[in-house]
């Protein structure tokens, strides 16, 4: 598992309420979505965007360098976070 930094952004996989959300391999469908194929025909994620499982919870990680690299994807990603009422982790934000 790679280690987290404060210039990423965890999307997890429970809603504010506490429940998990389904289906459970929404997060590899996320990343996949923005993912791309090599030449050697195998797929790779995005390097701004990628799964994880942290403590159990399946979760995209999301560098913030996306923001400014492609904001309508970051957009995508924080409004599809949002409008399925998704926990959204900024390391770099005091928790309210």
């Amino acid at each position: 598992m790679s280690e987290l930094t404060d210039n990423e952004i965890i999307i997890q996989g429970v809603t504010t309420s506490g429940r998990t959300f389904r289906p459970s391999d929404w997060a590899e469908r996320l990343s996949g979505s923005l993912s791309t194929f090599g030449e050697d025909h195998r797929m790779s994620y995005s390097p701004f965007v990628r799964p994880m499982t942290i403590n159990g919870i399946k979760c995209v990680i999301v560098d913030k360098t996306l923001k400014q690299e492609q904001p309508a994807t970051y957009n995508f990603l924080m409004g599809f976070a949002q409008a399925n009422d998704l926990t959204i982790i900024d390391p770099t934000q005091p928790v309210a």
